[in-house]
C-alpha cells in the first residue's frame, strides 16, 4: 500500500487523491534495528565525456566502450548527454495563500522558483505550471524501506517531459535502518545523467507511524550511511531538506560539505538558521499555481540565473 506520510510542509486535501500500482515490489517485513556505519572512503564522481568519432570510421586504437565504464552503470537510456543550451528561465507567479511579508529579504528577489510535489498534489498539468515559474521540482519518491509514491513515476516522466529540472526526495524513518531505505530509493528513482542530486528529508514529523526520536549522534550516522549509498550509486553527493526544530536538534554545525535544502516559511533562512550556508529556500507551504489543484511547496535557489546555470551543468 502508498504511504500515508507526509512532511511538515504538507496539508492533505479533502478530495480523492490519485492511486496507482507501485510496481512489482513486495512490502518488506521491518527487521529489528541494527546500527550501520560506512568507513570506507567514497570516491568521486566519474564525468562520462562522449568521444566524438567519424562516422563509420573504426578506432582500434581506442579501448572497448564496456572497459570505459562501469558495469551495469543503470543510467536511463533516454535521458541523453548533458546539453549545453541553458534552459529559459520561467519568472516567479506563483501566489500564496498565506503570504508573508519577508521584507527586503523576499525570495521574490532570486531569479529561480521551483516546487516540491507528491502525491497529495494530484494530477498536474506540467507546462503549464512550468510558464507559472517552476523551474525545477523535487518529486517525492520513497518513504522507509517498502513505500513508493504511487504518483512518483507518472509525475518523473512529465515533469521531463515538460523540459522541469527534476530530482527526487525520500522520506526518512527513525525505524527502519538506513542501508535499507538506500536500496529502496535506488531501487526505484532512475540514475538519470541530467536528473538533480537526490535529496534526504530529515525532520521530526508528529504526523508519522515513526515516533522514535534517537540521539543527534544516532541520526547523523544513520543519515551518512543513506547518504554514502546514494553518491555511490548516482555520483552526486546529495542534499538534507530540514525544518528548524529537527536542525536544531540534530545537524546544528554539522554536515558542513552536503548542500543543504531549508524550510522557513516565516523569516529568511540567515535568521532561522543562523551561519549555514543554504542551496534551495522551502519559503511556503502554501503556494498556488495554474497547473496544480490545492496548495503546493514553493521554494527558490539561493542564486542569480546565471547562478543556476553553472551549478546545473556542474552535475
Amino acid at each position: 500500500m502508498p504511504s500515508k506520510e507526509t512532511t511538515n510542509a504538507i496539508t492533505k486535501p479533502n478530495g480523492p487523491i490519485p492511486a496507482a500500482a507501485v510496481g512489482d515490489a513486495a512490502p518488506q517485513a521491518s527487521p529489528p534495528q541494527e546500527a550501520l556505519s560506512w568507513t570506507g572512503s567514497v570516491p568521486e564522481p566519474q564525468a562520462l565525456v562522449p568521444a566524438e568519432r567519424p562516422v563509420g570510421m573504426p578506432m582500434p586504437t581506442e579501448r572497448p566502450v564496456a572497459m570505459l565504464m562501469p558495469a551495469n552503470p543503470g543510467i536511463d537510456p533516454d535521458a541523453g548527454p548533458k546539453s549545453p543550451t541553458r534552459s529559459r528561465i520561467y519568472s516567479h507567479r506563483f501566489r500564496d495563500a498565506k503570504p508573508i511579508n519577508f521584507g527586503s529579504t523576499s525570495p521574490r528577489k532570486l531569479a529561480v522558483h521551483g516546487v516540491d510535489v507528491s502525491r497529495w498534489q494530484g494530477e498536474i498539468d506540467w507546462d503549464t505550471l512550468r510558464q507559472q515559474g517552476a523551474n525545477f521540482v523535487y518529486i517525492k519518491a520513497t518513504d522507509g524501506g517498502d513505500h513508493l509514491d504511487p504518483m512518483f513515476r507518472k509525475n518523473w516522466r512529465r515533469a521531463k517531459e515538460a523540459g522541469l529540472k527534476h530530482g527526487a526526495y525520500h522520506f526518512f524513518y527513525w525505524c527502519r535502518t538506513a542501508g535499507e531505505q538506500a536500496d529502496w530509493f535506488i531501487r526505484n528513482v532512475p540514475r538519470e545523467a541530467n536528473a538533480l542530486p537526490p535529496v534526504i528529508d530529515v525532520e521530526w514529523n508528529g504526523e508519522s507511524s515513526c515516533k522514535r526520536r534517537i540521539s543527534p549522534a544516532r541520526v547523523r550516522e544513520k543519515m551518512q550511511v543513506f547518504m554514502d549509498k546514494l553518491e555511490r550509486h548516482y555520483g552526486q553527493r546529495p542534499i538534507i531538506y530540514t525544518a528548524p526544530d529537527f536542525y536544531r536538534d540534530n545537524l546544528k554545525g554539522q554536515m558542513l560539505d552536503y548542500p543543504f535544502w531549508l524550510r522557513s516559511v516565516a523569516a529568511h533562512p540567515s535568521k532561522v538558521y543562523p551561519g549555514r550556508k543554504w542551496l534551495f529556500w522551502q519559503y511556503s507551504g502554501s503556494g498556488l499555481s495554474e497547473g496544480v489543484d490545492g496548495k503546493i511547496d514553493l521554494n527558490v535557489f539561493n542564486g542569480s540565473e546565471s547562478d543556476w546555470h553553472d551549478w546545473v551543468a556542474s552535475r
